[in-house]
């Protein structure tokens, strides 16, 4: 019943989270195969591109990466191993001389945002609009940029910035 239900989620975060607890998967067997490449930077492309196209294609997975869930739960414990695993793969297609050495992790976090955006605004009328970004934002993280980007926001604003998505919906 509904005091049942209260009671294992007392938030609506709580809930959310046992929900997506199956989902993530998805998400972090995207960053194993990146991960496995022998070309780091092949990798990195091909994570973005599977990232933002798992957005695309599952309303409830695109939120998943832009919704805030309280730091004892298994989402947010296994979305901290990844962003882990996204740090080594960003460090390792560094080394390789192919991404930007300015990139942080942050950056995909707020590329996955920006697609978040992206899909809501195209919607049905323009559905492939994704690709084109993934293929922009790619581009963007090749190793030889004209500028420098400006200092990346510390992760705390970002976690904060996700926090205030997830309260206005």
């Amino acid at each position: 019943g509904v005091a049942t239900l209260y009671r294992r989620f007392p938030t609506r975060a709580d809930l959310a989270a046992a929900a997506f607890e199956r989902n993530i998967s998805r998400y972090t067997e995207a960053m194993d195969r990146a991960l496995a490449s022998a070309c780091a930077w092949d990798g990195f492309q091909a994570l973005i591109v599977e990232l933002c196209e798992l957005q695309a294609t599952d309303a409830g997975l695109r939120d998943l990466l832009t919704t805030a869930f309280p730091a004892s739960s298994t989402v947010e414990q296994r979305t901290g191993e990844t962003l882990e695993k996204l740090r080594l793969l960003i460090r390792r297609a560094q080394a390789e001389g192919r991404l930007r050495p300015d990139a942080v992790a942050g950056d995909v976090v707020v590329l996955l945002m920006a697609n978040a955006g992206v899909l809501k605004s195209t919607g049905t009328a323009a559905p492939d609009a994704w690709r084109r970004f993934a293929a922009l934002m790619v581009d963007a993280f090749g190793a030889h940029p004209d500028s420098p980007l400006p200092p990346a926001p510390p992760e705390q604003q970002l976690r904060r910035s996700v926090a205030l998505l997830t309260e206005g919906r």
